[in-house]
């Protein structure tokens, strides 16, 4: 054996007993439980690659409504939640599911309609009015029907309408019990009012003729947050891994890449995290 193998064949034993330090191995990986619109608007295809990179931890992603998305979580299937339905977080935390709960970002959501407008709420900014124009008219609406956070929330403003939509389910109410961007085509379909939030809105392939009808009122506010499933009670969860992406979400660099993300010019969400550093 000469002295150039030698020398090799000590390269790689320093190699073997002194690694590359990284933060994470590059085979870690999280399950993250998140909201359809985080995915279906594109932000996750936009930011996660930046956390892998700097941390070669893989984010995997199973994008449901929030509904099932918290059940899930509490399931123990799940490291990090990230969703936007805060009632349903609170709960989820107080039952010792979560650790803590974090704002994260905020849009807003938006009732889209097609040109013809058959309940005349184009430009209403008083979603409660808007609603009871479209019941009156029983003019088809289109609702997620599926326990999501926009499901949560379109209930919520029917309620604070005045409207049992549950009488008219069959109706002119129509249940897809399906995700957004199922739902916003069942609508274009039907020619059906129907309430999303704005991401997936702007994102949408297929829009026809439709355009938003109502926008602007604060009860349309869409807050977005992120917590760690309780490795105290889910023993499996990746508590390391699943906190390092909390702490890089609420960290300048992570609500800069929110920010930064946007679809034909438009910005999608709005970063509102109290900074991490």
């Amino acid at each position: 054996m000469n002295r150039r193998h030698l020398i090799g064949l000590a390269a790689l034993a320093a190699i073997s007993l002194f690694p590359v330090v990284r933060p994470f191995a590059a085979d870690d990986h999280i399950l993250v439980q998140s909201t359809t619109s985080t995915q279906n608007s594109g932000l996750f295809d936009s930011i996660l690659p930046v956390f892998t990179e700097k941390t070669g931890i893989e984010v995997r992603v199973v994008a449901v409504g929030t509904g099932q998305a918290i059940r899930n979580a509490a399931n123990g299937d799940g490291d990090v939640l990230f969703v936007h339905a805060r009632p349903a977080e609170e709960k989820f935390v107080a039952d010792g599911d979560g650790v803590e709960r974090f704002d994260v970002m905020y849009n807003d959501f938006v009732i889209v309609a097609p040109a013809a407008d058959p309940a005349g709420v184009a430009g209403m900014k008083d979603v409660a009015a808007a609603l009871e124009a479209i019941a009156g008219a029983e003019a088809p609406f289109a609702s997620r029907g599926d326990d999501s956070g926009t499901h949560k929330a379109e209930l919520r403003l029917w309620n604070d309408a005045g409207i049992d939509v549950a009488a008219a389910s069959g109706g002119w109410y129509r249940e897809t019990g399906s995700g957004m961007g199922a739902t916003l085509n069942a609508a274009v379909g039907m020619g059906a009012y129907v309430m999303t939030d704005r991401a997936t809105w702007v994102a949408f392939g297929n829009k026809g003729d439709y355009d938003v009808v109502v926008e602007g009122d604060p009860k349309l506010f869409n807050q977005y947050s992120i917590i760690l499933v309780n490795p105290e009670k889910h023993p499996g969860v990746n508590a390391e891994g699943g906190q390092a992406f909390v702490d890089w979400i609420l960290s300048n660099e992570g609500q800069d890449a929110i920010a930064a993300y946007r679809v034909d010019g438009q910005q999608l969400f709005f970063p509102n995290a109290a900074s991490r550093g």
